[in-house]
């Protein structure tokens, strides 16, 4: 379950990466909600043990 955890975080970040460069504010404004809930996952799971 960890390790899907971390893919999906890294997938995210490549995915925010793409908009913000690149396909303008609508599409990289949802990723980066995404990316930030992604990253909130991973510090619980890293806090939690």
């Amino acid at each position: 379950m960890g390790n899907i955890l971390y893919i999906i975080a890294v997938v995210l970040v490549i995915l925010w990466l793409i908009g913000f460069l690149g396909f303008g504010d609508a599409v990289g404004g949802i990723i980066h909600v995404l990316l930030v809930i992604a990253i909130i996952a991973v510090l619980l799971r890293l806090i939690r043990g």
